[in-house]
């Protein structure tokens, strides 16, 4: 659907109606040292062509404090660039690209990848699949074996799908790491920015430092006193770290609802971002804690990121083009 839209130019049509005053779009990391497919992120090739693609179609890049001032007119469509989790990747591959194409952008960062006791599961599900062709997770009453990348992919699909399911079953994983001598202190330190990066990273005229909660924990299984510490610790931290106002928040995992909107409005974000796709509408000024975000990856062409930011969805569901929660 999107390549037909594409070749055909009826994707620059649909545009007009449905792609409402521009788009964020999501990212994690920016590397190809791991293979596609074990990794949500793109590689620093694919992003540069992607910036550079996105400018010769008219796209405007913008920062979040712009699209939050709701003065872009449809004529005047942007994307807005955001980064989850905190990854070193970003400043060492994505920052010079950004900065090649004058590209504001956000990084939400969790506490923990900063200290250095977050729980990256997914890290070390990929380590752990690269690592060995034999796979037992007990919790899951499976073993997955494979020695070939496409048999990995498929596990690393599978266990993901099942800890997506109940995020608390991510600490099912300890034991597989453990028995393959996977530390996750030393996954954080080779992943994750650490203070002094973070704090210089602060200070770059492109960059906007988000909050993304102390330990990257899924706010919906949370007491409504365990999810409020989570968001107000981030933002002190964070602040006491950069010296300046963190005002914008993303949902780990995207997950989130009213009541999260609500703590989140309630610790004085003026903006928190979820992962439901779809562009942004004059409308959502009134939903500013439930912004979407369109997710890329590399295996994505061209035609497809421009038919997802221009709206070609919203032709299936013309009744549901502003998407909150």
């Amino acid at each position: 659907m999107y390549r037909f839209a594409y070749y055909s130019g009826v994707t620059k049509v649909i545009r007009g109606r449905y792609a409402g005053c521009g788009s964020l779009l999501m990212f994690h990391e920016v590397q190809d040292d791991e293979p596609a497919g074990l990794t949500g992120g793109v590689s620093p090739q694919f992003f540069e062509n992607l910036l550079r693609w996105l400018r010769t179609q008219g796209w405007a890049f913008i920062s979040l404090g712009d699209v939050l001032r709701w003065h872009t007119q449809p004529s005047e469509r942007f994307v807005c660039l955001t980064f989850d989790d905190g990854y070193r990747d970003n400043v060492a591959n994505a920052l010079p690209i950004l900065e090649r194409h004058g590209a504001p952008f956000v990084l939400y960062i969790p506490t923990a990848a900063v200290t250095r006791e977050l729980y990256p599961w997914w890290i070390g599900l990929r380590a752990l699949l690269l690592k060995k062709d034999v796979v037992d997770i007990d919790a899951m009453g499976a073993r997955f074996i494979g020695s070939d990348l496409a048999r990995k992919i498929k596990a690393y699909r599978t266990i993901s799908s099942w800890i997506g399911q109940d995020y608390r079953r991510q600490f099912a994983l300890e034991p597989a790491f453990a028995a393959a001598g996977i530390s996750v202190r030393e996954l954080n330190e080779r992943y994750y920015l650490n203070e002094r990066e973070l704090e210089a990273l602060s200070r770059h005229p492109l960059a906007t430092i988000g909050g993304h909660t102390s330990t990257h924990a899924p706010l919906s299984a949370l007491e409504p006193d365990e999810a409020r510490a989570e968001i107000a610790e981030n933002r002190g931290f964070l602040e006491n770290l950069v010296q300046k106002p963190v005002v914008d928040f993303a949902y780990p995992y995207g997950d989130c609802g009213p009541r999260e909107g609500t703590l989140v409005a309630g610790e004085g974000f003026r903006s928190a971002v979820t992962t439901r796709s779809g562009p942004i509408w004059p409308q959502h000024k009134n939903w500013p804690h439930a912004l979407p975000r369109i997710g890329i990856n590399m295996n994505e062409s061209c035609a497809v990121v421009e038919g997802r930011i221009s709206g070609v969805r919203g032709l299936l569901n013309p009744g549901q083009r502003v998407v909150v929660w």
